[in-house]
């Protein structure tokens, strides 16, 4: 009785202002754009037509050799709306989405104007909010996307009245075949990404049941930790993180150097992986700067960032009653579930716990996001529960708290509401 009463008076928290159209952002290659600005992929070619013959797409072909993919021939030609008569332009809503070409065949297949992809059939609606994750090599990033992805498909989708869905065939057997089934279904740890392995970025959409909320587009770029401190690789990716709506900051324990000989000595003898020192966290928020805040006005970003300390199982051999590092009862290692919005005071519990454990085991790093972020949140997540040893999983795979700073991000961005309790 007294929880049905306390939602009839939750306080609601006005819905946005829904605009009659928002500007692109592509979730290939993070180019901006406007509506307007999209071209199009012609339905038909004519071989009595040199404008609509078959022909090479050297923009898209640019794209997919960054990545290593091998080039495609020939592809139907390209329409610039701009060099058509408007009476020949189809809008929806206000929104350009098809054109007539002289032959009064109709394409509705919208491309990106820099990369000639396929964009989302919502662009342009709503919101391009873009998640990206970034850390240091080592960070656990490859297996941290597995496990939230999993995640949210298997249980977050469902505790939110939505679903997590690939935004084509092609990522959803890609993350199949090369992440969630090695891992979740043999137990195989993840390799770290090669720097010369470009991988495309993963593209979901978190899509709620209720039509009238948008959709939230999830790109998951799968870079290679010493990326993030190498000038010309982050250079490649630096529009991916400058047009993000939420940012997912990872950090290792393994790579803050005042725990890290203590936790590979209180680990005992069968540790488990135990991965060589990289860049220090505070080293990727270096990088960051010199990359893209220190354009930004007053050198700061309003990006909402999670800071993300992943491995948090490693902290059990950190714990004790006194709680010098990390108390016996701490929340890092109890699970929670939030459904239907943001659980505020277990966020806020977690949050301020991990503040202060990273304050004072890497004061550096933590100076420096409070200098260049101004929206910060901390979390702790064990994307496996345990820790692998010679590089399997025992057991059963059981994160914990791992969709969290997702969820943290879903409120900061106005999709969820914040409750005091579930």
């Amino acid at each position: 009785m007294f929880t049905l009463l306390k939602r009839m008076f939750e306080k609601k928290q006005p819905p946005k202002e829904r605009l009659p159209f928002y500007d692109i952002v592509c979730p290939y290659c993070f180019s901006k754009f406007h509506h307007e600005d999209v071209v199009f992929r012609a339905a038909h070619h004519r071989d009595d037509d040199e404008a609509l013959a078959l022909q090479e797409d050297e923009l898209l072909n640019n794209y997919r050799g960054k990545f290593g993919l091998a080039p495609i021939d020939e592809l139907e030609a390209i329409i610039d709306p701009s060099m058509i008569p408007d009476e020949n332009k189809i809008y929806t809503d206000r929104i350009l989405m098809g054109v007539s070409d002289k032959y009064a065949v109709v394409t509705r297949n919208r491309l990106c104007p820099s990369c000639h992809n396929d964009l989302p059939i919502t662009a342009g609606k709503h919101p391009s909010n873009i998640v990206s994750i970034v850390g240091a090599t080592s960070v656990g990033k490859s297996v941290y996307m597995t496990s939230l992805i999993h995640t949210l498909q298997h249980v977050t989708a469902n505790n939110f009245d939505a679903a997590c869905m690939p935004l084509d065939n092609e990522i959803s057997k890609r993350f199949r075949v090369n992440y969630e089934i090695p891992l979740f279904e043999n137990g195989s740890l993840l390799q770290s990404t090669e720097k010369s392995n470009r991988q495309e970025p993963f593209i979901f959409q978190f899509i709620f049941k209720d039509e009238d909320q948008a959709p939230l587009t999830l790109v998951f770029f799968d870079v290679a930790g010493e990326g993030m401190t190498d000038k010309d690789y982050l250079k490649l990716h630096a529009s991916h993180i400058k047009n993000s709506a939420g940012i997912l900051f990872l950090v290792d324990p393994m790579q803050i150097r005042a725990i890290r000989e203590k936790l590979i000595l209180n680990m005992g003898e069968n540790p488990g992986k135990i991965v060589g020192q990289g860049d220090e966290p505070r080293e990727v928020v270096i990088s960051l700067f010199g990359d893209f805040i220190a354009h930004l006005e007053n050198s700061k970003t309003d990006i909402p960032t999670a800071v993300v300390l992943t491995k948090s199982d490693l902290l059990n051999a950190l714990k004790d009653d006194d709680g010098e590092y990390v108390s016996t009862n701490s929340n890092v290692f109890r699970n929670v579930i939030h459904r239907g919005g943001l659980n505020l005071a277990e966020y806020e519990n977690i949050n301020g716990e991990i503040r202060r454990f990273l304050a004072k085991v890497d004061t550096p790093f933590v100076n420096a996001l409070d200098v260049y972020f101004k929206d910060t949140s901390y979390f702790a997540v064990s994307a496996l529960g345990s820790n692998p040893v010679d590089q399997q999983v025992s057991g059963i795979i059981s994160p914990i708290r791992v969709d969290e700073p997702f969820i943290w991000l879903l409120y900061k961005l106005g999709y969820i509401e914040g409750r005091n309790g579930q």
